[in-house]
């Protein structure tokens, strides 16, 4: 696990997503959450590492397909598709270089969306793309839900990187 968050930073760090000073400090958060497991240590709240779990007791992967697809809500309920994304991601994203990264493609992909929309709406020819756009994005959600739970990051098509 260490050494894949590691991998992760430095990825980032490569990127340019995150600046040099980030990735030092998270990556001694990772030395130091790694020693604490190891040796038993308690956080400041009297619980051991392995007793809490910052991601609702989901694995890492499970939780970011999660946030992928609680996108769907909106189906549902007006909206609530675009706050659960957003707070699964600001109450973790201090906690895992991976759910930032995830959030932040996911926030990219709402507003470039909604700016699509937006313009298509405001044209006569855009309303029949709308529901091509509605269709992309179901399929762009669904692929992006089936790489984290496997795994892997797959950046949204179509977006504007306004969080980065």
């Amino acid at each position: 696990m260490k050494y894949e968050d590691l991998k992760i930073l430095d990825e980032l760090r490569e990127k340019g997503s995150i600046t040099e000073e980030e990735y030092q400090r998270e990556k001694a958060k990772v030395l130091a959450d790694d020693n604490r497991r190891y040796s038993g240590h308690n956080d400041n709240r009297g619980y051991s590492r392995s007793q809490r779990n910052p991601l609702f007791g989901m694995t890492q992967n499970n939780y970011l397909m999660l946030m992928h697809l609680s996108m769907f809500a909106s189906l549902f309920t007006f909206f609530v598709g675009v706050v659960i994304p957003i707070v699964l991601w600001a109450i973790n994203k201090d906690n895992s270089a991976e759910v930032d990264r995830h959030g932040k493609n996911i926030l990219n992909l709402i507003v470039s969306y909604a700016i699509y929309a937006a313009v298509m709406t405001i044209t006569i020819i855009g309303i029949p793309l709308l529901l091509v756009l509605f269709i992309v994005l179901i399929v762009v959600v669904v692929k992006a839900a089936i790489k984290a739970s496997n795994g892997e990051y797959w950046e949204y098509p179509l977006t504007i990187k306004f969080f980065k």
